[in-house]
């Protein structure tokens, strides 16, 4: 069997909360996962297919506008707490803001200056956010994920001031 992906085990972890359509966790995912694991919609529905035909989860109600529900099978289950219980690996940063900068050489000095001004502006409001789910955070593994995020958003914003220094 394929090596079960962070995306989809990303998937059957909401399933786990009960069937769902591919809209709904892409809504979920961004509620619940959105501050330390991107999920898009292109993935959601390029997964969805691929855990069905493996067994891991099964189609449910068809919905308006021809949505379809999926509900985790006892086979999604055991895959997913396989997954959660395996060696993790490296954790691999996705950041569209350092690849930004990697390429920096080919803009121009405004262009560069408007994409540190424009990442500046967006991390003061997501450290906003951050601090907001530290306050909200109602147990240890909570307030332990919002603590995170509000640490990396204040790493995010000393490598802006850094940059935008150099």
């Amino acid at each position: 069997m394929t090596e079960l992906n962070a995306t989809s085990a990303a998937l059957l972890g909401l399933l786990h909360d009960g069937p769902a359509t591919g809209g709904q966790l892409v809504a979920a995912a961004g509620e619940i996962y959105g501050a330390f694991f991107s999920v898009t919609r292109s993935q959601v529905y390029r997964e969805l297919p691929a855990l069905a035909e493996r067994g891991l989860v099964r189609l449910g109600k068809q919905g308006p506008r021809a949505s379809q529900q999926y509900i985790i099978t006892a086979a999604g289950k055991k895959e997913f707490k396989r997954w959660a219980t395996t060696d993790a690996g490296p954790d691999h940063i996705r950041s569209t803001l350092l690849l930004r900068v990697v390429n920096a050489d080919k803009l121009t000095a405004k262009q560069r200056d408007n994409l540190i001004g424009e990442a500046r502006e967006r991390y003061n409001e997501e450290l906003t956010e951050a601090k907001a789910a530290v306050r909200a955070a109602d147990n240890p593994a909570d307030t332990a994920i919002a603590t995170f995020w509000q640490s990396h958003v204040k790493a995010a914003l000393k490598f802006i001031d850094t940059i935008a220094g150099s």
